[in-house]
């Protein structure tokens, strides 16, 4: 009597097994399709707009102009606001050993870089955990910073200065 009970009772684990199973790649296919991004909709591109936000050359320093990019802290654990960090030779902000250290929880220990190309200077997520945003919008690759620009991480913001 007690074999068919036992039986059963291994049937129905598996079937619970298998159910969870389902449940979990279903999910993993269901967050795949979504993507990190989301969907862009048509009307949100504009052909004339190389990065989103701003035309290629615009902002563009002249050679011989003097070229000091900075980082203002407009709100950030561990700085006082008002402090600008000198960008020339770039910076990665983070909360690990980096160039500018960030007291936050939610920034990771490299989590993001920002780097000169000539006159161009350009932020680029290092794969964070929370991401970081470029004037209210979730960086997916490498953007040009232009004067003005706002740079969030966590609960730290920036001001990008030329």
């Amino acid at each position: 009597m007690l074999e068919p009970v036992s039986v059963g009772l291994k049937f129905g684990f598996l079937i619970v097994l298998y159910l969870f199973l389902l449940w979990v790649a279903w999910s993993a296919l269901r967050d795949l399709r979504r993507g990190r991004g989301g969907v862009v909709q048509a009307d949100q591109l504009r052909a004339s707009d190389a990065t989103g936000m701003y035309d290629a050359a615009a902002g563009l320093a002249d050679p011989q102009e003097g070229f000091e990019p900075r980082l203002l802290v407009e709100r950030a654990g561990g700085h006082e606001a008002g402090i600008a960090y000198d960008l020339m030779n770039g910076a990665t902000l983070g909360r690990g050993d980096v160039e500018i250290r960030l007291d936050d929880p939610f920034a990771s220990s490299r989590h993001a870089r920002i780097s000169r190309e000539g006159h161009v200077v350009v932020i680029e997520d290092l794969g964070s955990t929370n991401g970081t945003y470029l004037n209210e919008q979730p960086l997916t690759g490498p953007q040009p910073l232009h004067s003005g620009d706002r740079i969030r991480i966590g609960d730290c913001e920036f001001s990008y200065l030329q």
